[in-house]
């Protein structure tokens, strides 16, 4: 790696630092002047207000990434050709594709970043910002309100209407049926806490037995609830489906396919956040006809309001395009990769055409 690589890479790591930063400082401000709109409901304070901060920043800091990577490279080498130092470099030898890769670089070291965040940090915050917010409220989670969380598995209809903490549940319900689709029994679960290896501690059951002339009811203190329902699948009634880890989203995606269940929303979320650290590739790209094509002069402003509306723009087509996937059945990968590769054609393109 020459100095003039060196120099790129830096300087385009430290702009989008910069761009991130900013953004982020004014996301988590807005945030927090909603969070105080909640401020004194059951044990919801100032002090849980910014935990609640402190746990979504790396979920905020994962999703701006790609936007900060525009930002900043259209700030700092549009200053480069602002400065004539893109024209000094290319009198030196220093191709548009020498350029571009050096920007490219910098953008790999963005994308690690993106996925140790995303994958390793961004997911279990999340998790805990949720719980964090909720349980402060009203000391337990009581899921969807009215009709709780409803798994599958195999003939057996699971209903969770309470989380009470990490590995304890609250008001289950469990309905057995036959293969004719006729019910067999009806349990409901006053607690349950996880052991581990699939097993459920439970308590205070109530379990209602049904045939054809009869039913009748049991009732336990106690009992083990073997299931493969375990506490990381129930992380989808506490967190968003896009905010998930990869191998999360994969192992429910697995649980709703084994069950013959829809996972099409899953497999969106799936394929969307495992192509978004690669999303800051594109917009790097996207900012190189910018820089290369526009003519000195052009204010900082400028270029900023520009890549503000790129941005948006392309944050909208790419919504549009897996909503339109789920609703017309589309490959879910298929849409979720679409945006990013068309639109890195077009700055292609556009490079070419500038050069």
């Amino acid at each position: 790696m020459n100095i003039l690589t060196k120099y790129i890479v830096k300087e385009v790591l430290k702009g989008s630092a910069v761009a991130v930063t900013l953004l982020l400082t004014l996301f988590m401000l807005f945030t927090f002047r909603d969070e105080l709109k909640s401020i004194g409901e059951g044990g919801y304070g100032l002090k849980q207000i910014l935990m609640y901060l402190a746990l979504t920043a790396p979920t905020v800091f994962y999703e701006l990434l790609p936007f900060g990577a525009l930002l900043g490279s259209l700030f700092v080498v549009g200053g480069m050709g602002n400065n004539s130092e893109i024209i000094a470099m290319r009198a030196a030898g220093v191709s548009v594709f020498g350029v571009i890769k050096s920007v490219m670089l910098a953008g790999l070291v963005m994308v690690v970043i993106a996925l140790l965040v995303g994958e390793l940090v961004a997911p279990k915050a999340a998790h805990q910002a949720q719980l964090v917010k909720m349980l402060a409220k009203k000391n337990e989670i009581d899921i969807q309100l009215r009709s709780g969380v409803w798994l599958r598995e195999k003939n057996e209809f699971v209903n969770v209407r309470k989380i009470k903490g990490e590995g304890e549940l609250g008001d289950i319900y469990t309905y057995k049926i036959d293969e004719q689709g006729h019910l067999l029994s009806v349990r409901h679960i006053d607690e349950a806490d996880f052991l581990g290896n699939g097993l459920w501690g439970v308590n205070n059951i109530l379990q209602s037995e049904v045939s054809a002339n009869q039913m009748f009811s049991t009732k336990k203190e106690s009992d083990e609830w073997k299931t493969s329902i375990e506490p990381d699948l129930l992380s989808v009634a506490v967190v968003k489906s896009d905010n998930m880890a990869l191998y999360d989203l994969y192992m429910y995606i697995d649980f709703l396919k084994q069950n013959n269940q829809k996972a099409q929303t899953y497999e969106l979320a799936f394929w969307s956040r495992l192509i978004n650290p690669f999303v800051i590739f594109v917009m790097l790209m996207v900012s190189i006809p910018f820089v290369v094509g526009i003519k000195r002069g052009v204010s900082t402003g400028g270029r900023m309001m520009l890549g503000i509306i790129i941005g948006m723009t392309f944050n909208i087509f790419d919504k549009i395009a897996g909503h339109v996937g789920l609703v017309y059945g589309f490959d879910p990968m298929v849409m979720a990769v679409l945006p990013s590769i068309l639109v890195f054609c077009l700055a292609v393109y556009a490079v070419t055409k500038a050069k």
